[in-house]
């Protein structure tokens, strides 16, 4: 798509890149359910925990475009390493390469196997089998498959943190945290002045988020009042409105955090499962600059036109 501007197309890359590994007969292989395996006619649901079962080598380590310039004036080396401060998470993190994904969210990711079949309801059965990813186990082809990111709805919470989960900008105040996402270049607010969730709120694409902290350098965060329009990840794990998230972010010294996210829906699942364990980030420079990734319908038109088809006569 030599018309577009290569810096203005990192999302509909990520998406090609989904495109590819989902048309792939050696991903589709490698992420075939077990013979013998089965999960009550849905589709298969559920790598290791904390590990994705995507190739190791897909994406690059985080780029700063503009270091890469030589327009950003040089520094000295920042002192680096020692004890988490207290109650800070603030900062510039990276996951690396397992934040991304692919096959749905990193510690239940859609890959066939028993340990990771999700405890549907019937309802929760009956909404995943509505929804057709070409990611995940999915088999839809582009032209089937209605992933709402796709048309480029928000992600929502808890996606934003279950699917392309890159350099995200932490930026606390005295009443709340900022988390600045770089898929979709969006951003959300953690309540931390003590205040509760509201109840029977207007769902949000993001909804209503309060953290407290639990000792010096952990907060648990809840979230409620979400969008049912959004999926939980990229395989297609539906949500209710009544969909709980808790969120703990973990200090673990100055330059590592580690995230885990509870999925809570009694609407669609029999019981809360660990969506995330512990996925580690690693802090960047305060002057790393975090490149775009935003959904432009004018580029997927373009997309469409170019990839679209192919894939859906394969």
């Amino acid at each position: 798509m030599a018309s577009v501007r290569t810096t203005s197309m990192c999302f509909v890359a990520a998406m090609a890149v989904v495109t590819v590994f989902t048309y792939s007969p050696l991903i589709r292989a490698q992420n075939a359910p077990q013979s013998g395996t089965k999960q009550s006619g849905a589709k298969s649901q559920g790598a290791s925990k904390n590990q994705q079962a995507a190739p190791d080598h897909i994406y690059p380590e985080p780029v700063d475009y503009w270091k890469q310039t030589g327009t950003v004036p040089a520094k000295r080396e920042q002192t680096r390493g020692g004890p988490a401060p207290r109650h800070d998470i603030s900062g510039v993190w990276d996951p690396g390469e397992v934040g991304i994904q692919i096959f749905g969210a990193g510690s239940m990711p859609a890959d066939g196997k028993p340990e990771h079949a999700l405890p549907f309801t019937p309802t929760g059965l009956e909404a995943l089998n509505r929804n057709k990813p070409n990611g995940g186990n999915g088999t839809a082809s582009l032209t089937e498959n209605n992933d709402p990111v796709f048309i480029c709805d928000p992600q929502g919470t808890p996606r934003e943190d279950l699917y392309e989960m890159r350099t995200t900008q932490i930026v606390q105040t005295p009443l709340k945290i900022y988390l600045m996402y770089t898929f979709g270049r969006v951003w959300r607010v953690i309540w931390t002045d003590g205040r509760a969730l509201p109840k029977d709120p207007e769902p949000r694409w993001y909804g209503y988020s309060v953290g407290k902290w639990v000792d010096d350098t952990t907060l648990i965060v809840e979230t409620n009042g979400l969008d049912e329009r959004t999926w939980l990840d990229r395989a297609g794990r539906p949500h209710s409105a009544d969909l709980r998230v808790e969120e703990r972010f973990h200090r673990v010294d100055h330059d590592h955090l580690e995230l885990s996210v509870t999925i809570n829906d009694p609407q669609m699942y029999t019981k809360p499962w660990v969506a995330l364990d512990k996925m580690r980030f690693e802090s960047q420079p305060d002057d790393f600059d975090v490149r775009e990734m935003i959904c432009a319908p004018s580029e997927y038109q373009e997309y469409d036109k170019e990839v679209g088809d192919p894939a859906s006569s394969k």
